[in-house]
């Protein structure tokens, strides 16, 4: 969601950082766990080992560990992790967080039976949607579930970097190696508007 910045002497564009999505508090990190994850917890729809692929400052990696999950919360941004570390820590939760690039989570040679994807999914398309897809498939095993909360092509407006999701890109993007079981409706959480983002939550279950 970050834009681009511009080199001081050149005039050049310099792509954004990971870091730069945190150098000031992005919309999204509302300092809580988005509601329709956290109706997914109180659902009992969390379970065994818990991945929070790209997870911020670490609110749904955290909210698993208060169910006594297993969870690991996996992102670039160090100055995002530093803060998630910090908050595990003073909510008295066990939590590890990882830097590392969520379209190679197979290097990570562990497997999770729930992954939790918040603001991850819309920010890919094309070589880099079809590599994150591929990375969830090596560490998601037979019946293991995926749940992404994801802006929605009933989204209005300029966003930058983030891709408005169809039904049917959702759909055509785990077509093998997956059953979507739902797409819903449902919202994501800002700070600077109280109707937040139209967005979709979707659950799929690895075949």
């Amino acid at each position: 969601m970050a834009g681009s910045t511009h080199h001081p002497h050149s005039g050049a564009p310099v792509p954004p950082t990971p870091d730069d999505l945190y150098a000031t508090r992005p919309p999204w990190d509302i300092g809580r766990a988005q509601p329709a994850f956290a109706a997914l917890a109180d659902a009992g729809a969390l379970g065994g080992r818990v991945l929070d692929v790209g997870c911020g400052t670490g609110e749904h990696a955290i909210m698993a560990a208060g169910l006594g999950l297993d969870a690991t919360g996996v992102d670039l941004p160090a100055n995002a992790l530093r803060t998630a570390e910090d908050k595990a820590r003073a909510s008295g939760r066990t939590v590890r967080f990882l830097r590392h690039d969520a379209r190679r989570l197979g290097e990570l040679g562990e497997r999770f039976d729930t992954v939790l994807d918040c603001g991850l999914f819309h920010l890919f398309d094309g070589d880099d949607r079809a590599a994150y897809v591929q990375a969830l498939r090596a560490v998601v095993p037979r019946g293991g579930r995926y749940f992404m909360l994801g802006f929605s092509d009933r989204q209005q407006g300029e966003w930058g970097r983030v891709h408005r999701l169809t039904r049917g890109e959702i759909e055509a993007a785990f077509a093998e190696g997956w059953r979507v079981d739902s797409i819903e409706p449902s919202t994501i959480d800002i700070t600077t508007d109280p109707e937040g983002i139209r967005a979709w939550l979707a659950a799929l279950t690895r075949t």
